[in-house]
């Protein structure tokens, strides 16, 4: 039986789920890279799909905006499908001066603004961090591939529109690489339920800069960095 969030059933999902946040950019991945491919999930049209990848049986989902989102699809593929390993490939926006439109950065760990660590009643601060041996393999894969890549902090935002003015200026200076807002979400769920995550981005603009990614380079480099996650397994 399925959830209130997604209609597959036990076994129809891979242990490895690739995780864009847009459901088309899922179908778009099973499209052009799967073989043998069932949609599992059209729930809320947030597309599932498992295939095979050289071989490899892999899916891929939708985790749709935000540490809500992504919080609640994450979760239940952990806890309910038996998922072992998730990847969010996403877009970012960069903070450093020299981090450039259409570089990867790998979030080695998630700053946040959101309370999403309340939950686990913790008595300190959780920093939340991907799974060691995927961000090994990615940094070294995408090396290969000769990607320009940058490994270090980025910031899980729960704000999009932010009306505090100097936000992006106070997480530039502790040396933030780039925003986006659903990695921290992903890496707590994951070390929670004793599973691995790890969040591949490609920036999409400068949040400094006038620099940003027409639809055409978008593709390019959003494709390359899902060449990147799925060579990971």
């Amino acid at each position: 039986m399925g959830t209130p969030h997604n209609g597959a059933d036990k076994g129809d999902i891979a242990r490895t789920v690739l995780m864009p946040g847009d459901p088309l950019r899922a179908k778009y991945i099973a499209d052009t890279y799967l073989e043998d491919v069932k949609c599992f999930n059209t729930v809320r049209n947030m597309f599932g799909y498992t295939g095979t990848y050289k071989g490899k049986r892999i899916s891929v989902m939708g985790g749709g905006m935000g540490m809500p989102s992504i919080g609640i699809y994450s979760y239940e593929l952990y806890h309910f499908y038996d998922v072992d390993a998730i990847i969010r490939i996403g877009s970012a926006g960069a903070m450093q001066d020299d981090v450039n439109v259409m570089d990867l950065v790998i979030g080695m760990g998630a700053c946040t603004n959101s309370s999403y660590a309340d939950q686990y009643q913790l008595p300190g601060t959780f920093a939340p961090i991907p799974d060691y041996g995927l961000l090994e393999k990615a940094v070294n894969t995408a090396r290969e591939k000769g990607a320009s890549v940058r490994v270090g902090n980025i910031l899980s935002s729960d704000v999009f529109y932010n009306d505090r003015t100097d936000f992006n200026d106070r997480w530039k200076r502790m040396g933030v690489l780039a925003v986006e807002m659903e990695a921290a979400a992903l890496y707590m769920n994951a070390a929670r339920a004793g599973k691995k995550a790890l969040c591949i981005l490609t920036i999409s603009d400068h949040l400094y800069r006038e620099d940003s990614l027409s639809a055409e380079d978008r593709q390019t480099g959003f494709r390359q960095m899902m060449e990147i996650a799925l060579e990971l397994f």
